[in-house]
């Protein structure tokens, strides 16, 4: 790998791109396991001077500057006080709201140009994905001057919290005698969290990259809880989402997102170490057990166990100690350049680890104990795990975003098959990228490279359990599979709405309807296979069959057991399928596929 060329699959282009889809994706997803996504080191690079310069030296100085505080380099003046978290937060809630934070990049599919969010958001007749269509005065699925008009206020709402001077707090204060920087101004918070919600009952879009889920209470109980209780409703979020995210590993599908997201890391330079995160490599590609120690050890253990230790401790050395677990498992995430790209998110809670832990111990008098009043955290506690409790029971209904699933494995996704020479019509939806095969081509990819780097995109989905699940539907479903285009749904859903972060909702069968109003597909020429995530107390995921010109014609379910404990490539053939109900047959049905009995169990030990 060079620093401005990719590490391209050891292929020759015109003959691999004739071999079955099946066989690429063994190819594809062998080469990922040794090298990952093969991005330019110049790639990775820009994405750290971005995290470095743009973010954190520009919050700094940002809130430093606002703030009556020293130079940003007198970091022992400022890391601890309470304004400059506050405004860390509405900068990274205006540099996510305007698509350059989160989500951005080549690595989220984004190459020309960069960044989606703004030029997207800014733009009438995009499309535009309410979230529920019971609320009034968001019908429609384009975005409108009113649209425009809401999202440029929320921008100006959060720029003006952002850099105007702290005011006197008297709760402050008396908690920390001496202070001089004040507050942000609790009535300069009010429009971000009103202009917050009504963008995202417009738009779904805009409150998922802006983080919502997380940055919408920190803005709440800035703007109406007193300090101390304030430190404390900021402890209980962020141990809420830590604990949430572990909680949702618990399960099958954790253990295979490791493999890959390590062998994506630019900073593992060894190909053995890369290598031991699979059980037989090249042969098997299911997780080790170093994999799964790394999952569930490194991975679920600390998220559920050392949270609770901060919220809890009351000594000094054993909070220090938890604090220094959660800041380096946030750095090695930002290590492995994740394709959402979260680094500012995981920059923002190493920093909240040290600031809201160590800043303001326990022991001190911040700790849970010391709010107000029980009722107070009893609220607190319930409003923050109510959409994390719901979504994973329902994972229909939440994003998976307020469910806290970032990294669980455990995704709606979805994969798109278009027919030999149709996937050009979405130029007709109106957008300001291209495909991105196009844009890689533009960036000067020969365009036999750009398609071998697009089915790259779709090996790695393969690398996951629901992977298994979605090829498997493709198979059955279309008998000229080999000869149509496969694109990996977030990826595409990227190029069409400006953000994806890993979250199916935003690609689901209204997002298909959208897309196909301008993009007019016949029937046949476009099919999506689309799933849900895995619900609480379920076995099963439940998939949909989208004909974009026609809508669902299918629906069915497959067993999680089933599609773990398969190679990425298949090659037992797919795994077994239970469909519900198809268009053909509105009634429901109950018609399971079962593969030859002795090649099933050939297959769980291949």
């Amino acid at each position: 790998m060079g620093f401005t060329t990719p590490d391209l699959p050891a292929v020759e282009p015109e003959s691999f791109l004739r071999l079955p889809l099946m066989e690429r994706m063994r190819i594809l997803a062998v080469n990922w396991a040794e090298h990952g996504f093969g991005s330019p080191r110049m790639v990775h690079t820009i994405y750290i001077a971005k995290l470095i310069v743009l973010y954190a030296l520009g919050g700094i100085i940002i809130a430093t500057a606002t703030s009556q505080l020293p130079a940003f380099w007198h970091v022992s003046q400022w890391w601890n006080q309470p304004i400059v978290y506050q405004k860390a937060i509405l900068w990274t809630v205006l540099l996510e709201s305007i698509g350059i934070a989160g989500s951005w990049g080549p690595l989220a599919g984004k190459v020309k140009p960069m960044t989606g969010g703004i030029l997207f958001w800014a733009r009438p007749r995009t499309i535009r994905l309410r979230p529920w269509k019971w609320v009034p005065f968001t019908a429609g699925d384009r975005r409108g001057w009113f649209d425009i008009g809401l999202y440029a206020a929320l921008l100006i709402s959060v720029a003006v919290a952002l850099f105007s001077p702290g005011v006197h707090s008297d709760s402050l204060s008396a908690a920390v005698p001496g202070n001089t920087s004040g507050l942000v101004n609790p009535a300069l918070l009010i429009a971000p969290i009103v202009l917050l919600i009504l963008n995202g009952l417009r738009d779904k879009t805009i409150f998922l990259a802006a983080r919502g889920e997380q940055y919408l209470p920190a803005l709440f109980f800035f703007a109406v809880l007193p300090f101390v209780d304030m430190i404390i409703a900021l402890k209980l979020l962020i141990v809420v989402v830590w604990v949430g995210a572990g909680v949702s590993k618990f399960g099958k599908h954790f253990s295979l997102v490791v493999p890959p997201m390590v062998s994506n890391s630019p900073l593992v330079p060894f190909g053995w170490v890369k290598r031991a995160h699979y059980r037989d490599f090249p042969r098997d590609l299911r997780p080790s057990r170093i994999a799964d120690l790394m999952a569930h050890i490194g991975g679920t253990t600390v998220e559920v166990i050392v949270p609770l230790v901060l919220l809890f401790s009351h000594n000094h050395w054993l909070s220090v100690a938890a604090v220094a677990v959660m800041v380096i498992f946030h750095l090695f995430i930002v290590s492995t350049f994740p394709l959402a790209v979260p680094l500012e998110w995981n920059v923002l809670f190493a920093y909240a680890s040290i600031f809201l832990f160590l800043g303001f111990p326990n022991q001190n008098g911040y700790g849970l104990f010391d709010i107000s009043s029980p009722w107070l955290a009893a609220a607190l506690l319930a409003g923050l795990l109510f959409f994390p409790i719901l979504g994973n029971f329902r994972p229909d209904k939440v994003s998976f975003l307020p469910s806290m699933r970032q990294y669980a494995g455990n995704w709606a996704s979805a994969v798109w098959a278009f027919a030999p020479g149709v996937e050009g019509k979405l130029d007709r939806v109106t957008r300001t990228a291209k495909n991105q095969v196009d844009q890689f081509i533009e960036f000067g990819y020969e365009p036999q490279w750009a398609e071998v780097t697009m089915q790259q995109v779709i090996a790695w989905r393969t690398m996951h359990s629901q992977g298994r699940g979605l090829f498997s539907v493709l198979l059955r479903t279309l008998p000229d599979i080999d000869t149509r285009t496969v694109r990996e749904g977030e990826f595409l859903c990227n190029s069409l709405i400006g953000f994806n972060f890993g979250d199916g909702h935003l690609h689901n069968a209204d997002f298909v309807a959208a897309v196909q109003r301008e993009a007019r597909f016949e029937p046949g020429e476009a099919v999506i296979v689309w799933v849900e995530s895995q619900g609480w107390g379920s076995k099963v995921q439940h998939y949909q069959v989208i004909d974009a010109a026609l809508g669902v014609i299918e629906r069915g379910t497959w067993v999680v057991a089933d599609a773990v404990a398969e190679q990425p490539w298949l090659p037992n053939g797919p795994i077994p399928l239970t469909v519900t109900w198809t268009a053909s047959d509105p009634k429901p049905v109950r018609h399971i596929e079962i593969r030859d009995e002795q090649n099933h169990e050939r297959g769980a030990l291949a």
